[in-house]
This record gives structure tokens, sequence and C-alpha cells, in this order.
């Protein structure tokens, strides 16, 4: 490859025939053109003859130039000349090292790494060489010993990128071993740019490892961008995006709730050039209920788990009522204690006050709002009138803070956490022995735990707890003198936590600290958020510490890869501890962890997103450092043999003009163009197609598919199956346009890899053993295509071999695993007897195809509580995006332009033909319409109109 241009020769050698170009030039110079011809007729002799006294005696300087270019394009090009030819491979036939990054950050341009890598094992495969692969984000339970190259390539294959940083570190032992045995006669280390904890150290033991072997070095490549520090404040829920320094693609960011369904979307401009920082805030300004269902925050078209920031209760800002039970208000702020509590609470929490001064009728007021969290200062006791109600709420999961003074002093309600003694306790003063007293260190089982102790705070008066063998237990906060502070008890799934102090600076300091802050912070986050639905049914919830119901390990529930996909986690992901900080890891990996309803959220960044680059300089002039190929090779070959026909045609028709024959020049001329024009048109398919054409063949699809209303289906690639689909949908558009007002037009098979799939509500999908898996990339298209609404039916048609509720899978029935095993599939079930899908259209009892028997499988509805048991709840007008089916519905509906049926139902029963058909069309009723006759407020109206 040449330093000054990426432009490389397969036969360099025939470059040297330019060396001739001046033996070329000095015999083009001494060869004249050929004499003119004049012709001699009797008659007009002195009329014809040229005037000029002597002929040229060389050529002309312009044809001796275009000859020269002529045979030089003939040179290069038998040189083979490629443009961004691909790196020489490393020399030596000793054992080749790849190290390859596959941590969060390689997720972006994964397909350009990954090439690279198969280059090098490519050609390692072809000279014999030994292999030993090592992914730096995989630890070191991996084999990191020499190999074939081909077993190589088979884990290249299987690898995928992490949702974790690299872990390079932890290879340095295993690569000193192997090298020790077996020295390196090469390694290549295919970076993914990114510095981090240890990558320091690993650079420079890598270049003791390596000894004298070449070691080449690949980096380049931006990283992706980056989502963190999501922060759910009092307007707004706000994040920060993080992009590579030269950045100014726009960035979309969505805000989706559990379900998928997207809440919000803003997009960021691209910063200035000028700007400081590559850093972003992107802002969602939603009502607080919307806000709180937010689940996952992702930048759009940003396939890494670096822009996906997940986001558990801790997010969500929790609603919190205040109380007072003394009379200071607006006209004196500071001798309130609810002005303490306000300003504490304002930026994680929604306040709510009461409109009612009687605390028997303001109680119930704010219960009934759907709080999270009822703080309560110095309300010695609660009223009989609304005990009954407060309980309630703590026992559904409400969260009941209470702030010691003196009527707490003077005698309580049951509802504190322990036992207190009568009056308070004085620490300082004329009458005291004692000083005021500081904090100790929070106990560990606390929810402080690990705060740090501020040395500033004291404590002159506080209520003491009688003693008794639970009090250790439910203290949260001691004093210096071993006193409690802050104890707590559970009621229900609720709690009770009291601070013994009160919510002023009355009896401490305590309230001016930003200690006082974070300890309300950890306090209201132990509630369950007050959300949409939380509210409609009146703050029930969970109690939940970080997600953990009964203050246990957290078990690992879904896993994000390192494209930011969920998926299933694997042997090596670990439970996690409810509290303390977590950074992700091959042993944490990015997800969630614990229940579906309480559970907590791992991400890649969470405060900050540091992304130091890769620091290389311990290396020195050690090692090569390249770039990615970013492009293929391209031979230029093709072009230049072009070039070099042109122009011996340029060179016939100026010999042609200089002998004077005008009138053959011409006829020349255009037979010349006319072979031009036929050598271009054969080598057209040849040529790289333009970008329009692919466009225009994109809209003539999106035009095909939506103007009319049609049926899809995946082309599979096995003929038989997709040649079954179009005739059993052909035979389905026919039932359906003689049986209802669905006229629609023959239809369509699709490229699920290529094809626009949002202009159809339902695809069928002939699921079969010989079938092959999509690429990630169709599949991540498939994933956003059910997220969005779209339906599959999968169709296994394995009904008489295994049966979906059978004892055992058949192939088609494994190779549906398969399939589904990188899809966010909902749980699933039966029809139930009650499901829209009975009575879209058609009544049905049952989904028969070709075969009988097998149930349909849809997405399991949640139940619901007050009805009946095991009753769905089918509110809404959802739709399941998965169908599952094995009885071949295709086949049963299959039928020829005769209208003949070209498969038996099996038994052969022309009834069960007919309901295969009602079947089919209650499927694209339902998928077309939603659950609209769930909808029960229609019921009346139909009664009164069948007169009933």
């Amino acid at each position: 490859m040449s330093g000054l241009l990426p432009l490389g020769f397969t036969a360099p050698f025939m470059l040297a025939a330019l060396l001739a170009l001046p033996v070329i030039w000095w015999l083009l110079r001494l060869i004249p053109p050929r004499p003119k011809q004049v012709a001699f007729p009797p008659v007009r002799l002195l009329a014809d003859i040229d005037r000029h006294e002597e002929t040229p005696d060389k050529s002309p300087w312009w044809l001796t130039l275009l000859r020269l270019l002529l045979a030089a394009s003939l040179i290069v090009a038998l040189a083979g000349p490629v443009w961004r030819p691909v790196s020489a491979p490393p020399a030596g036939d000793g054992p080749l090292w790849v190290l390859f990054d596959n941590g969060w950050a390689s997720a972006r341009s994964w397909d350009v790494r990954r090439a690279a890598a198969e280059r090098l094992l490519r050609d390692a495969e072809t000279n014999g060489r030994p292999v030993l692969l090592a992914a730096t984000a995989e630890g070191a339970d991996q084999p990191l010993q020499p190999d074939t190259a081909s077993v190589a390539l088979d884990r290249l294959r299987a690898l995928e990128p992490r949702s974790w940083p690299t872990a390079r570190g932890a290879l340095t032992l295993s690569l000193r071993k192997a090298a020790a045995e077996l020295p390196p006669a090469a390694v290549v280390w295919l970076s993914d740019g990114i510095g981090g904890e240890g990558s320091a150290r690993f650079v420079a033991d890598l270049g003791a490892i390596a000894g004298t072997a070449e070691l080449t070095v690949l980096t380049g490549l931006a990283p992706p961008a980056a989502l963190f520090a999501a922060r759910n404040d009092v307007d707004a829920l706000t994040a920060q995006v993080a992009k590579a320094a030269g950045d100014s693609t726009p960035i979309t960011v969505r805000a989706l709730d559990s379900k998928g369904l997207v809440l919000g979307e803003t997009t960021l401009s691209a910063p200035a050039a000028n700007a400081p920082s590559a850093e972003q805030t992107v802002r969602f300004d939603l009502p607080v209920e919307l806000r709180n269902d937010v689940a996952r925050l992702e930048i759009t078209g940003e396939t890494s788990a670096a822009g996906v920031q997940l986001l558990d209760d801790r997010w969500q800002r929790r609603t919190v009522g205040l109380v007072s039970g003394t009379a200071a208000g607006a006209a004196q702020p500071l001798l309130s204690p609810l002005y303490y509590l306000d300003r504490a609470l304002q930026p994680f929490s929604e306040i709510r006050r009461p409109r009612q001064t009687d605390l028997a009728d303001a109680l119930p007021e704010l219960t009934d709002q759907g709080l999270s969290v009822l703080l309560l200062a110095d309300v010695g006791r609660i009223p009989d009138q609304a005990l009954p109600s407060v309980t309630r709420w703590i026992e559904q999961g409400g969260i009941l803070v209470r702030f010691a003074g003196p009527r707490l002093a003077g005698g309580a309600d049951p509802l504190v956490p322990v036992r207190l003694r009568a009056g308070d306790r004085s620490l300082g003063g004329s009458l005291s022995w004692q000083e005021p007293q500081a904090l100790a260190p929070f106990p560990e089982g606390s929810p402080f735990f690990a705060m740090p102790v501020p040395t500033d705070v004291s404590v002159a008066r506080q209520v003491l707890a009688e003693p008794g063998p639970d009090l250790g237990e439910r203290t949260w906060a001691l004093l210096a003198d071993g006193t409690p502070l802050v104890t707590a008890a559970p009621l229900g799934r609720g709690s009770i936590v009291l601070f013994h102090v009160t919510a002023d600076t009355a009896w401490s300091n305590l309230p001016l600290s930003g200690t006082f802050v974070e300890m309300l912070r950890r306090v209201v986050r132990l509630s369950a958020a007050a959300t949409a639905t939380d509210t409609a049914a009146k703050g029930t919830g969970t109690t939940s510490a970080n997600g953990a119901r009964e203050g246990g390990l957290l078990p690992p529930l879904r896993v994000l890869d390192g494209f930011g996909r969920f998926g299933a986690p694997d042997a090596a992901a670990l439970p996690l501890e409810p509290r303390g900080t977590v950074t992700a890891s091959r042993r944490h990996p990015p997800g969630i962890y614990g229940a579906t309803d309480a559970f907590r959220a791992v991400n890649l960044f969470s405060d900050t997103a540091e992304v130091p680059p890769l620091d290389l300089a311990a290396l020195g002039t050690r090692a090569r450092i390249e770039s990615y190929p970013t492009s293929g090779p391209r031979d230029l070959r093709a072009p230049l043999f072009l070039l070099a026909l042109l122009l011996l045609f340029a060179d016939a028709i100026a010999m042609m003009v200089l002998r004077g024959d005008t009138g053959q020049a011409r006829r020349r001329l255009s037979s010349g163009l006319g072979l031009v024009l036929l050598l271009g048109l054969a080598l057209a398919p040849a040529m790289p197609r333009p970008a329009l054409a692919q466009e225009t063949s994109s809209d003539l699809f999106a035009l095909d598919a939506t103007l009319e209303t049609r049926l899809a289906y995946v082309v599979t690639g096995i003929a038989s199956r997709d040649e079954a689909s179009r005739r059993g949908l052909f035979g389905l558009t026919r039932y359906l346009a003689t049986r209802t007002a669905l006229e629609p037009e023959p239809p369509i098979g699709i490229d699920i890899a290529r094809d626009e799939l949002a202009f159809f509500p339902l695809l069928y999908w002939p699921v079969s053993a010989e079938m092959a898996l999509p690429s990630p990339e169709a599949m991540a298209r498939i994933d956003t295509y059910m997220r969005n609404g779209g339906t599959i039916l999968f169709d296994t048609a394995d009904q008489l071999s295994a049966g979906l509720t059978g004892g055992g899978a058949s192939l088609a029935g494994l190779q549906l695993r398969a399939l589904l095993d990188g899809l966010d599939i909902p749980p699933l079930e039966p029809v139930p007897p009650d499901h829209v899908l009975t009575k879209a259209f058609y009544l049905l009892d049952a989904f028969p195809g070709r075969y009988a028997g097998g149930p349909l499988w849809v997405e399991a509805m949640e139940t619901s509580a007050e009805g009946p048991a095991g009753r769905p709840v089918r509110g809404g007008d959802g739709v399941s995006p998965v169908l599952i089916t094995g009885n071949d519905f295709a086949a049963a509906w299959a039928i020829d332009e005769a209208g003949s049926y070209l498969f038996p139902t099996v038994p052969q029963n022309p009834r069960q033909r007919e309901f295969a058909y009602r079947a089919g069309v209650n499927i694209i009723m339902y998928a077309m319409t939603g659950n609209y006759k769930a909808d029960q407020v229609h019921i009346p109206a139909l009664l009164e109109r069948l007169g009933q």
C-alpha cells in the first residue's frame, strides 16, 4: 500500500514496464503518421493538390501523449490496482495471537471489527498457522491456548458484543503462561479504543509478553453514544447524552414504559463546533404519572447497551403528603416543621398538603390520593376516625414517617414503631449534666448504612424508646450514647418510621444539614411509587427496599446484551445485594434484578459516562498502530481497461482525421460509440448500483403494500413452504372478500431482513427445521415490529409429530424455540374461552387448521384480584404480539386459481376446513381491530338493539 494513497497492486512487478514509456515516446517521435493519399483525377489535378510543400516528419505532440496514456493505462491495469487494499497479514508462520475487544464499545461497529478478525483468521487458515483467540470481555473463562484457525473462526462467529466493559487485566496471567509454553510469532490487537481500569497496566504487560513478535494494534473507530445520569426532577425527566468528539449526528431519545410503548421522544440537535463538551441534556416534559411509568430510555438507532438507561422505582417520583400538628404556617415559615420538610423533599418528590385543617378529614383525604409516603410532624395522636384509613393505607404499602415533638412526647397512638417513654430527654442546658450528642455510625442493616456521619450535627433533645428485645432490630440510626435517633417497624406491606427529634431546629440542627435530605430521600425511596395505575387503585403497591421484598439477594431477571436488547441471563450472572453501588461487569451485567413487580435496574453508566481513550504510549515504536478498514477493497482493473479502450478509439479517430478521411472517420466514430455502448451495457451488472435505484425499489414496495390491503407471509427460502403460504393466504383472501367487508389484494411475501414490516398488522411465518435462523439485525427488526404493535403468527405445522402441548418437541418446535430465544417474548397461554379471538368475527371455541386439536397460543394476560379467580383482565385495545400454532393454517386455506383445495385436512372433514377459514378470519380481524369486542361499554346498546 502506498504511504500517500490507499492504493495497492496485486502484481506490482508489472509497473516496471512504465520504464519503457520513454522508449515508446522516442519511437513515436521517429515514426511519422501515415502519408496522406491524394486522388489523381485527370481533370481536377491542379485544384486538388495540397498547397503545403512539406509533410510532417514526426507525430504531433498531442498524438504522442495520447498513445503514452494508452500504454500507461494498460501497464497499470495489468499490475492489478486495488483501492483501499487489505493490509498485509502478519509475517511468519508461527502462532498468531488475536486479541479481540468485545466490550460495550464494540457494538456500534461490530461488523467491521469481526470482518477484520475474520480476514486474519482466514489467512492463518490458508497458511496453516495456529491461532490463539482471546476476547477481552470474557475474562479468563475461555480457552487461551493456540488452536487451529478453523476452531478460532468458529469461536469468533459465536462471539457477541457484551454489555459490560472489557476486563483485559484478567487475561494477563493466562497470556504469560501461553507465551512461556509457545511464544507468539505475531500479535494483533483489535481494540475498541477505550481505556479504563487496568488498561495502562495491560498495555505495558502486553509489550513484555509479546517479546520480539510483530505487534499490531487496530483502532480508530468511535464508541457509541451513551446515556447516563437520568433524573426525575420536579418538572421533567432528564438525562445526559455523551457522544464522541466531533460527532455531529442528531440524536433522538425515546422514553418507553415496561411494555415497550413510547411515552415521549426528544431529538437533540448537533452541538456547536466550538462547544466545550460533547455532552447534552435530554428533557421529557411529561406529567409525573407518565414519568413514573417510564422504564427505559434509549437512543434511537444506537444498537449498544450504552444507549440504554433502565429505570426502576428509585427514579420514580413519590407522592408525599405533609401534615403538621403545629399552627405556624405561611406567616412564620421558619417556625414551621413543614418548611424544612418541604425544602428537603422538593427535589425528588411531589408534595401534597391537605385542604382540610381537621386531621380526622385531612388524613383520609391524603391517603385517598395514592400517596407513597405520609409525613406527620409532631402529631401526637391520630384521630380515631382517621386511624383505620391510615392503618389500611400502610398495610397496602404506604410508609408513615413521624417526627417527635411536644405532642408526641405527651403520648402516642398505636402507629409508632417502638414503645415510647413519657416525656422527652433534654441533653444540655443548666439543668442537665449531659452535653448534646452527635450521631453514631449507621448500623449495617439500616437504609442509611454507608452514609458519611456528619461531625457538625448534634441533638439536644429527643424522645426515648422503651428498651425491648427487638429495639436493636428496629433501630436505623443512633446517637453517640447509643440511644435511638430513628426507629422503624413493618406493618403489612408498609412501614412506620419515627424520627425521635423534631422536623425543625427546635431539638437539633439535623434539618439544616445535607444528611437530613439524604436520610429523607432514602426513606422515600423505600416506598412504592404512585403511578397512574396506583393512583386509580388508591395507592396500593409493594414495600420494597430497592426492589427487594425480603431484603435478600436479587437474582438476575432480564439482562441487556451488547446491542442493548433484553435477553435471558447466562450462568455467569450472579445475584446482587439490594443496597449499595453495583458496577456493571460480567458477574453483574446491565439489566433488571429481582422480580417483575419489584426489581432493581443496573446500568452500564449511572451518574457519569467517563470514556477515557486507550493510551498506547507504553508500546512506543514497538507496535504498529493502524486504523480499521471501514470499506472493502475495490478492483480498479476494469475502469483502467475501459479507459485504454476509449484511448484506442480516440487514437484511431485521430489517425483518420490526420489522413483527411472525415467521412470514414464519422462512420468509424459511430460504430465505435456503438461498441462502447454495448460494452457499457455488458459491464453494467458488475458496476455498483446507485442509491436512487434502491430507493425506487423501496418506494415501489411501500406503494404496493400500502395502497391496497394485503396479507403478508415471511419468505423462508424453502420453496414448498413458501408456495403453501402464498396459496394459503390467497385462499384466505378470497374467503375474506366473500364473507366480510374486507377485500384484500393478493398476498405478498416479504424478506424480514430487507423489507419494511410496519406496513402489515399481521405476518404469517411458517417455521420448519430446514429454515435458516435470521441474522441479529433481522431479529432486532422483528423485535421492534412486535414492540410497536405488530403481530406474528408462527406456524410449526407439527401437530401430528409433537403438538405444542405434547410431551416432546419436534424439530420445527426446537427451531421455533431458537428463533424466539433472541426476542422479547411475553408469557404465553392457550386462547382462553373468553378471549377476543373467540368472538372477533365468528364465535369459536377451537382454532383448527389442516390438523385439529392443537391450541393457539397468545400472550398471557394479567388476572384481576377483584373478579373471579383466574379470569383474564382484557381491557384496552392491546393485541398479542405473538400467536403460535402447530395446526398448519396455510395448508388448510391453500387453493389454486380454480378454487380447488390443494391439501386435505387430517382427518378429512369439510367442516374442519370451514372452521379453519373462520379461525383465519378471526385472527385477521383481531390483528386489525384489537380488543374492541372486549369493551363491555357497548353491551347495553347491543342488547337494546336486539330487543332484549
